[in-house]
C-alpha cells in the first residue's frame, strides 16, 4: 500500500518535534520505482522514516532527529542516520540542504560533514571500516563501530559536496555486501602529496571496492577546517540552501549540485535500497526531500 504524503513544505511556529518510537518490523517489499513525485518529508513530522544512532540504536533520547519550522533537523550529536522505511530504485532524488552552526565532539573545528546514503543494504548498524577509520578521515570515528550500513554515499561536506564514498557492511546473515562502482577519474597531487581519484569524464576508467571518488572540481588545497570553501565549490556559501540531485538509473549514479554535474559512477552495486540522511557530528537541515520518476533528460554525463 502506498503511503499518502502531503505536498510541499509546511512552515510551522518554532517547535522541536521528536519522532515516534521505531516500528518493530521494517517492510521487506521489493524496491519501489516512483511513478510520480514522492514527497518523502511532509513538513510536519518524520512519518515514513526510522532512526539509528550508534550509541542508542533505535532510540533517540537526545532528539538528534526532529522537525523544526517545517525542516528536518539533524543535530549532529552522534553518528547514525534517518532511513526511509521503503527501498527504491530507478529515480531522481532531489533534496535541499543547509548547514547549522554547530559541530560536536571530534568534529569541533573541522569541516561540517553529513551525507546521503544511496542503495543502503543490510541491517541497521552493520557497517564496518572499509578504508575510512580515524587515521584516514581524521574524524575520530571509526565506521566499523556500526554507525551506518552498506551503501554508496553522496558526500555532503564543506568543500566536498558530491563526492562518492563506498561504505562497507554486512547483510542479515553476516556476509559481506560487495559494494563496488566504476568511475572515470583523474589523479592530481593534493596539499599532502597524495593523488586521490577525482571524477573526470575524460579520465581513465577504474574499479573501486572501497574508498572515495572526489567531486570533479575539488580544491587540491582542501583542508578539514570549519567553514572551508574551495575556489571552485558549487555549493551555496555559508548557511545558504544547496540543491542536490542524484539520478539513479539501473546501475549508474549521477550527482548534480546546484544544477552542475559533479560526479558519476557506473556498474554500481548495490543498485537499489533505502535512502539514508546521515548524522556525522554536524548540525544540518533538509527540506524538499523528493523522489521523481526518471525522464529522458536524466541522462549520464559519460558513456
Amino acid at each position: 500500500m502506498k503511503r499518502s504524503l502531503v505536498a510541499g513544505v509546511v512552515w510551522l511556529p518554532l517547535t522541536l518535534v521528536a519522532i515516534p518510537a521505531r516500528a518493530q518490523t521494517v517492510s521487506s517489499k521489493k524496491p519501489v520505482v516512483p511513478e510520480g513525485v514522492v514527497e518523502l518529508f511532509n513538513g510536519r513530522d518524520l512519518s515514513g522514516w526510522t532512526t539509528w544512532l550508534v550509541d542508542t540504536r533505535e532510540k533517540d533520547p537526545r532528539e538528534v532527529y526532529a522537525v523544526r519550522d517545517g525542516l528536518i533537523r539533524i543535530s549532529g550529536d552522534g553518528f547514525g542516520y534517518l532511513s526511509t522505511d521503503r527501498a527504491y530504485r530507478d529515480y531522481r532524488f532531489v533534496v535541499e540542504v543547509k548547514w547549522g552552526t554547530k559541530n560536536w565532539g571530534t568534529r569541533t573545528g573541522m569541516a561540517r560533514d553529513s551525507g546521503i546514503f544511496l542503495h543502503s543494504a543490510g541491517p541497521d548498524g552493520a557497517s564496518y571500516d572499509r578504508g575510512w577509520g580515524a587515521s584516514t578521515r581524521n574524524t575520530g570515528a571509526d565506521i566499523s563501530s556500526g554507525a551506518y550500513k552498506a551503501a554508496i554515499e553522496c558526500q555532503i561536506m564543506e568543500g566536498e559536496f558530491g563526492g562518492l564514498l563506498l561504505i562497507g557492511g554486512r547483510d542479515a546473515d553476516g556476509r559481506d555486501v560487495p559494494v563496488r562502482v566504476e568511475a572515470r577519474v583523474a589523479r592530481d597531487r593534493d596539499a599532502k602529496g597524495d593523488a586521490p581519484p577525482r571524477f573526470d569524464p575524460s579520465g581513465s576508467l577504474e574499479v573501486f571496492r572501497k574508498g572515495w571518488i572526489r567531486w570533479s572540481g575539488r580544491d587540491p588545497g582542501w583542508r578539514d577546517v570549519f567553514g572551508f570553501r574551495g575556489r571552485d565549490d558549487v555549493e551555496s556559501p555559508a548557511e545558504g540552501w544547496t540543491r542536490i540531485e542524484t539520478v539513479c538509473r539501473g546501475d549508474r549514479i549521477t550527482v548534480s549540485v546546484n544544477g552542475q554535474r559533479v560526479n558519476e559512477a557506473q556498474n554500481v552495486f548495490p543498485s537499489a535500497g533505502k535512502i539514508l540522511l546521515q548524522c556525522e557530528g554536524s548540525e544540518v537541515f533538509f527540506r524538499r526531500v523528493e523522489l521523481h520518476p526518471l525522464t529522458r533528460g536524466d541522462t549520464p554525463l559519460v558513456p
